[in-house]
Order: structure tokens, then sequence, then C-alpha cells
């Protein structure tokens, strides 16, 4: 007599289930990113190419995961480019806090060097290392309310600019440790000040224009997180327009958030008048 699935059946097929689900949503998330990303690239006829640092949760125990620019990133970043036909346009989208100074100086270089037009895609902000990046393209494209941000260096919890201006104020003998932080200090803003000056001016940008924009991204005028909205970048002399793709803010959508109970809810619907072309909404009741 057949005897049908047991008790222990049903709780080892739910645990392996279970077990396969998040490996096939993010999968699933991943081909729904690259549909897009195609449909972003024949729109717009440029290799697309995404670096979008978002906190996300290890699969199995749920624990945020901060992300930020690294080495790996410009590997992968550097690979793409490499695969790319010189007279290709390409759109970079980046969102992030920042990261390592060697992989955005080295992405940064590498986009600056090309002949074919770059545009930097920025929808909500693009700090420190990401800054950088954006300086090596033809083209910053922000949305309205988007930032990006100063590119003093850090050693450490502490600015450089201020520990090169601690250095020169204090008239007390200093520590041995504290005039070596001071050194090395000096030399990562000049070193960061050059970088600056290099890109720009592979970017078509004259020498004097370049070393005040790097002198005013570099000096600590602002903290390191102070958010530079786009009248300051274009106050700066960069060319900066304000027409990010629909299809970006789409895309922003499919990457992973923590998850749980979201603290920003609303309904996901446009209001008012379509815009033209658009179908119309009907709004709830």
């Amino acid at each position: 007599m057949h005897q049908g699935p047991t008790f222990f059946d049903i709780f080892w097929l739910l645990i392996i289930f279970f077990s396969i689900w998040p490996l096939f949503q993010q999968k699933n998330l991943e081909w729904a990113r690259l549909r897009l990303i195609k449909e972003i690239e024949k729109k717009r006829k440029s290799r697309v190419i995404t670096m979008i640092h978002r906190q996300e949760r290890l699969a199995f125990m749920g624990f945020p995961l901060v992300r930020y620019i690294t080495i790996e990133d410009s590997e992968r970043i550097l690979r793409a480019i490499r695969m790319t036909p010189d007279d290709m346009a390409i759109d970079l989208i980046i969102h992030t806090p920042g990261g390592l100074a060697l992989a955005a100086t080295q992405i940064a270089s590498a986009l600056a060097k090309r002949k074919a037009p770059v545009r930097v895609i920025v929808p909500h902000y693009a700090m420190s290392g990401g800054t950088l990046i954006a300086l090596a393209a033809d083209e910053i494209v922000m949305d309205s309310n988007a930032v990006l941000g100063p590119l003093d260096p850090q050693l450490g919890q502490f600015p450089a600019p201020s520990l090169v201006k601690v250095a020169q104020m204090k008239k007390t003998e200093l520590k041995d440790e504290t005039l070596i932080m001071a050194d090395v200090a000096e030399k990562a803003l000049v070193q960061m000040k050059n970088t600056i000056v290099r890109v720009l001016t592979l970017k078509g940008h004259d020498r004097e224009k370049a070393e005040r924009i790097a002198e005013i991204l570099t000096s600590g005028y602002w903290t390191h997180d102070y958010p530079l909205n786009v009248e300051v970048v274009k106050e700066l002399g960069l060319n900066v327009t304000t027409e990010v793709p629909e299809e970006v803010y789409d895309l922003m959508e499919l990457y992973y958030q923590p998850g749980g109970q979201p603290s920003v809810q609303y309904v996901p619907v446009p209001y008012g008048e379509p815009k033209k072309g658009e179908v119309p909404v009907k709004k709830p009741h």
C-alpha cells in the first residue's frame, strides 16, 4: 500500500525550498537589472556600466553589509571599458559613498583617456571617490536633488587639510606621530590635487581652471561629507545637466535593500497631469 509523504518529508522539502528561494530571488533580480541595462543601452546607443553601492544583507544571516568603492570595482569597470569600442559612448551610473582612493583614481583615469563621450549619471549621490570619477566625464548628469562631495583626503578619522593646519598653528612642540601624520597629510593633498588636475586636463579643461577646481575640492573649505548640489557643481565650471533618464530611476529600484519594515512608504503611482507620451494613471480613492 502506497504511503503518502510524512511530516518529516514535508519538513525537509520546506527547508530546501527556503534555502534555495533567496538565491532564486537574487538571480531573478540580476536578470531584471540586465534587461533594463540593455534597454538603456539601446535607447542611448552606449555602453552602460553601473556602480551602485547600497546597503545589502547577507543571504542567510540577514545582517546589513555596507558597500563602497573597492579594487574589485575598478577591475570590473576597467574590464568593461576594454570591451567597449573606442568610438562608443559610455554611460556610468554611480551611487556611492566613496571608497578606496586607488580604485577611484584608476576608474577616473581610464574614463578620462577615452575619446568617445563619457557621461556619469548620478541619480542620488556620489561622494568622495565617486566625485573624482564624475570629474572624468564629458557630462555629469545629476538629478536636480542629487549631490557630489569634496575630495579632501582622509587619514583614518582625520581630514588631511586639518592635520596640516594644526601642525602649522601649534606653537608648542608636537609629538613625532602628529608630525608624521601632518607630513603624510601634506603629501596626500598634493597627490589628490595632481590627480584632479590630470583628469580635468585630459577632459579638455585648461590647467588654470583645473587647478582652481582641485584647490576648492581638496582644501577643506567644506567638511568631507558636505553635499555639493547641482548649483555648486555648475559654479565650479563643470558640464552638468539634470536630464536623468527615467529608466535609471527604475534601475535603482532593482537594487536589493535590507528586509524588514521600510521607514519610508507612499502610494507608488504618479499623481497629477501625465507628461507627454505617458498613459494616464488613476488616482487611488
